[in-house]
């Protein structure tokens, strides 16, 4: 269990520092697939807040005003409140079939939408049902992409004002999480600090992760991230569904 829980922190570093996407993104489904969803979220929800922390302090100087800042982030939170109810009152195998369903959505929606455009003005309208969406997928399943990330992606932001945007609505969002998540009883001081030990894992790899986004295509590594992901929710769906 140890070599495949490390490589979800090696991912998920290699994904947070190329693109600025929340490294639960993959993370949470590989460490999930190993235990449930539960443990899964619980302890990626540490490094979520901290890693966010230093991104949105590097890029501060290129995020989107502060309308749409609090419209989204705020989203977030209250539905990440929210979907940790589900996280904690759900079986685990429905938990685990949802979270695959979400990311299967997410990697079909990004292939097949992948020139959906929204204008900025269209963007501060939805930034609230749109944060609110996200926060509870994040909440329930650990992920919040489907909605978040293919939201900020239709807005065509500069790399810079994406990694802004997102990471202040990942510390957000992480916050009202890690309260519920203590008041349902999913985060104890045990999973907080296994979610420390993830943070450094992340950290060590986020640097080579920028340094793939400057020297790799866009479009390469996304489809490899994609496709891994595939694989990933394919294996929980038929864990879950045939054995």
């Amino acid at each position: 269990m140890v070599l495949p829980a490390l490589l979800a922190c090696v991912l998920g570093g290699l994904l947070k520092g190329a693109t600025g996407a929340g490294a639960p993104v993959i993370g949470v489904p590989v460490l999930a697939a190993l235990t449930d969803v539960q443990f899964a979220v619980a302890v990626f929800v540490t490094s979520n807040l901290l890693t966010n922390v230093n991104q949105a302090w590097q890029h501060r100087k290129a995020r989107l005003p502060w309308q749409f800042m609090v419209l989204f982030a705020g989203g977030g939170a209250l539905g990440a409140m929210g979907g940790t109810v589900l996280l904690a009152g759900l079986p685990s195998d429905t938990l685990s079939i949802a979270m695959a369903l979400v990311v299967l959505g997410y990697v079909g929606f990004r292939i097949l939408k992948a020139d959906w455009m929204l204008s900025y003005a269209a963007g501060v309208r939805l930034a609230g049902p749109i944060g609110l969406l996200g926060g509870a997928l994040q909440g329930a399943t650990g992920i919040s992409a489907p909605a978040s990330i293919t939201f900020l992606n239709a807005l065509k932001l500069p790399r810079s004002t994406f990694i802004a945007t997102i990471s202040v609505f990942f510390i957000v969002m992480s916050i009202g999480q890690i309260e519920q998540l203590v008041t349902v009883g999913l985060l104890d001081w045990h999973r907080f600090f296994l979610g420390l030990g993830v943070t450094v894992a992340i950290a060590l790899f986020m640097p080579v992760g920028n340094y793939l986004a400057r020297h790799l295509a866009k479009e390469t590594f996304d489809k490899i991230m994609l496709g891994l992901l595939t694989l990933i929710a394919t294996k929980i769906l038929v864990q879950e569904l045939f054995f």
